[in-house]
C-alpha cells in the first residue's frame, strides 16, 4: 500500500493540458503523469481513509459520451467515492479546485416521500434543520436538487419549507487549490469535513 503524500504539481499541468487537448493522443502521451501524479495519490488517499470510513472507488477517467453532444472522451477531473453512505463521501480534484462532499446525492421516490415526512415531523425535522444550520455556520455549502414550490400537503410557509422542497441533500466544500494539497495534510482536511458532517449522515441512517 502506497503512502499518501499529497499530489505533485504535475497534476495541475496534466489537467490544464487535458482541457486544451481532450484527446486520446494527449491522454496516452501523458498517461504516466496521470498514473503517478493524479490517480496514484488519489488511490493512496482512499487506502489511508479505508480503516475509518470504508472502502473507496476511483471513478473512470473516460466520460460516457453515448447520449452527449459533447464527445470529449475524458473527464477533466478525478473523483472518488468513499464508504457506503453511512460514513465517508465524495472527493474531486481538477486543475482549479479540490472538493469534498457527503450526504445523499440521490434519493429514490420512496426515500424522498419518507424524507419529507421526517422533515415535516417536529422532532426529526427540527433536528435536521439544526444540523444543516450548524454546517452552514461552519462554512460549508448545502446542495441538492429542489422543487420550486413546497409539495402538497404542506403549506408554503412551513417552518422547514426549504428542506421540504429538497429531492436530495448534501454538504460540500470547495477548497480551491491550497499548498497543503501537495502534502499528506490534505487527508486531515478530508477527515475534518466528513467528521463535521457526520451528524447529517447519522440523521439519514436513522430516519430513512
Amino acid at each position: 500500500m502506497a503512502t499518501f503524500k499529497g499530489w505533485p504539481e504535475d497534476f495541475q499541468r496534466f489537467f490544464i493540458g487535458l482541457e486544451l487537448d481532450n484527446s486520446k493522443k494527449y491522454f496516452e502521451a501523458n498517461r504516466g503523469t496521470y498514473e503517478d501524479s493524479v490517480k496514484g495519490p488519489m488511490v493512496a488517499l482512499l487506502e489511508s481513509l479505508e480503516p475509518d470510513f470504508g472502502p473507496g472507488k476511483v471513478f473512470r477517467a473516460n466520460r460516457d459520451i453515448r447520449f452527449s453532444k459533447d464527445k470529449s472522451p475524458y473527464k477533466t477531473n478525478i473523483a472518488a467515492d468513499v464508504g457506503m453512505g453511512a460514513k465517508g463521501g465524495y472527493l474531486s480534484l481538477d486543475a482549479r479546485s479540490f472538493t469534498v462532499a457527503t450526504g445523499r446525492y440521490m434519493m429514490s421516490p420512496d426515500e424522498i416521500a419518507k424524507f419529507r415526512k421526517k422533515v415535516a415531523a417536529d422532532t426529526s425535522g427540527t433536528q435536521l434543520a439544526a444540523i444543516v444550520s450548524r454546517l452552514e455556520k461552519s462554512g460549508y455549502d448545502i446542495g441538492g436538487d429542489e422543487l420550486k414550490r413546497v409539495p402538497a400537503p404542506w403549506p408554503p410557509d412551513h417552518p422547514r419549507a426549504e428542506l421540504l422542497r429538497r429531492k436530495s441533500l448534501y454538504v460540500w466544500k470547495n477548497y480551491g487549490l491550497k499548498p497543503w494539497l501537495g502534502s499528506s495534510s490534505a487527508r486531515r482536511y478530508v477527515v475534518k469535513m466528513w467528521t463535521d458532517a457526520q451528524p447529517l449522515n447519522d440523521w439519514f441512517k436513522k430516519n430513512l
